[in-house]
Order: C-alpha cells, then structure tokens, then sequence
C-alpha cells in the first residue's frame, strides 16, 4: 500500500531535497504540492515546486497558497541561507506548468474529504496553509490520516531566534492553530534534524543518480552548506525537510515523546514551542490544556541520512 501524501513547502534548498524524496520513493503517492511563503516568496515558491517536478518528468498538482502570515508582519525571505531564487542562486528554467486555479488550502480540504482517513499532511514551512484549510473545514481534523510538521525545537534551542525554529517562528499564530487542533500529529523539529548531516558524498551520489533534478540539487547544496559551515562549523548541510518524510517512512530511525504543545505568539519568545510530556505534573495544569501529539527529540543521522541517500539513489543501484 503507497501512502499518499500533500507536501506543503517553501522551496527552499532542503524542500527541493525532500520533494525529490516524494518523486522518488516507491511507496509514496505524491498527491501535490501546496506552497507558502517562507524561504522565499509565495511566488518564487510556486514556480520551484512546478520546476522541480518538471525536471524529473513528472506533472504533479501545485496548488498556491499563503503569501504572508495570518497576523504578525511578513520578514525578508533568507537570501543568505538559500539564494535569493530558493535554490541557491543557480540559473533554472522557468517552469512550463502553471499552479491549480484553486487555493493551497481549497485543494488540501478537496483532497481529505474525497480520501476521508488516507491522506498526510506533510507540512515544512510556515503553517498558514494548514490553519487556512482548518478554517474553511474543521471536519478535516477527523479526516485525515495524519499530519507530519517539520518545525518546532523542544530541547534544541532555536535557529532564528534563541528559542524559535524559522517555520513556526514565520506564522506563529498559524503554528498555534494546527499543533493545536485535536488531529494526529508528529512534529520534527531541530531536536531531530540537528542530529542529520547530508555530506558532500551523499550529494555526489545523489546528483549522479537524479539527473537534471540532481544538478539542481547539488548546485544549491553547495550554498546552502556555506551557510552551514559558517553557522554550525559542519561539512554539510542539515536535511530538515527530508527528515519529515524519513519520520513517516522509517519511524523506527527517531525517538519521540507524546505530550502536549502550545506556541508563544508574541513577545521575545515569539515562536516558542513549549512541550509538556504527557503525565508530567507541573504547578498548574496550564501546559496541559491542549490535545495529545507526538515530538521528535531525537534521531540516528547517519541512518536517516543513509535512508534519503538510498531513496535518491535507487534507480542508479
């Protein structure tokens, strides 16, 4: 049985990674992309996704979606991290395709209520998609198979601010509303994508392997490891996306807790994800308000990066 999957992305050098993941696994069901501002604009976004998969000949839905969050102020896209294009400043195409005429949000409740308990929601940028969709169909809640976020930091610290991860820190307010909303869901945040390094051999085998979509892939690692050399004094690059697809294939290569979360929406703890485990007692019970989930907060790297190196590789074994 293929599990099917909506893919809802801000690409983005390690969103490129992962959707290559989703072109490129057997046992995936890519359904579609939705998109979101976040790593770059709504716009730039939208024409990844359709380039992406038009480079490994294949026509899958984009569907367009947020351009900004539901409250707070828009910030810069991080030019620095993944180019000014999202893919490290490489010179691609223009996409031939055009995105849905139906929103991000629209095409994700169409998709849940025709598939009613198949479908996951595999978010990897800020969540205004999601939190749209919740808003348009609550039912949805009870529909889907499940959600898979990557965002989020419980123990790690943060990536954007001391204590913020990028993706919940870009739309808190619409981070609040999907961690929140009673669904099954898993969050993978940097307790777990902190431990993966995708190193300039796993590429080399990965762009040999992918074709067109592999030069892509490897020219835009090469930026987005400078950064990560120069952040985090690593050779390589930090598969974050990829490790939310890793999750829902291999959840055997992760450790995860169940609790309850909450986000801070304001504040110099904006973007916060606070996690109580479950059972936990704590003076007052204000941690323990909001529906069970489950936390990534920790992973084998070198075997989740194996897994993604295997995935993307396989044609060429």
């Amino acid at each position: 049985m293929k599990t099917p999957i909506i893919f809802d992305t801000d690409p983005g050098v390690d969103d490129a990674q992962a959707i290559a993941i989703c072109l490129a696994h057997p046992d995936i069901e890519f359904l579609g992309m939705t998109t979101t501002f976040g790593n770059v604009t709504i716009e730039t976004a939208t024409s990844n996704a359709l380039l992406l998969g038009e480079l490994a000949g294949q026509e899958i839905p984009v569907a367009q979606g947020a351009a900004q969050p539901l409250v707070k102020d828009k910030f810069p896209a991080p030019a620095h991290i993944h180019g000014a294009n999202g893919l490290g400043n490489m010179e691609i195409p223009e996409p031939k395709g055009k995105a849905l005429s139906i929103s991000a949000p629209q095409f994700i409740v169409e998709q849940v209520n025709a598939r009613p308990g198949e479908i996951t929601l595999v978010a990897v940028g800020p969540l205004g998609n999601l939190a749209t969709a919740l808003q348009l169909d609550p039912s949805i809640i009870s529909k889907v198979k499940q959600v898979v976020i990557m965002g989020g930091s419980i123990r790690e610290g943060g990536n954007v601010s001391p204590v913020a991860e990028a993706n919940i820190f870009n739309d808190p307010h619409a981070a609040a509303k999907v961690l929140t909303a009673g669904w099954p869901l898993t969050m993978v945040g940097l307790d777990a994508t902190h431990r993966c390094v995708l190193s300039p051999a796993h590429v080399e085998r990965i762009r040999v392997a992918q074709g067109a979509l592999g030069e892509v892939l490897s020219g835009s690692y090469q930026f987005y490891k400078a950064f990560y050399q120069e952040a985090r004094g690593i050779d390589g690059c930090c598969p974050h996306d990829s490790c939310a697809l890793a999750w829902l294939m291999k959840p055997e290569l992760f450790t995860t807790e169940r609790g309850h979360l909450n986000v801070e929406v304001e504040g110099l703890s904006e973007g916060q994800t606070l996690f109580a485990p479950e059972g936990r007692e704590f003076l007052g019970n204000q941690w323990s308000q909001t529906p069970l989930v489950d936390v990534c907060v920790n992973a084998q790297g070198d075997k989740v990066v194996e897994w993604i190196t295997d995935v993307l590789t396989a044609k060429a074994s």
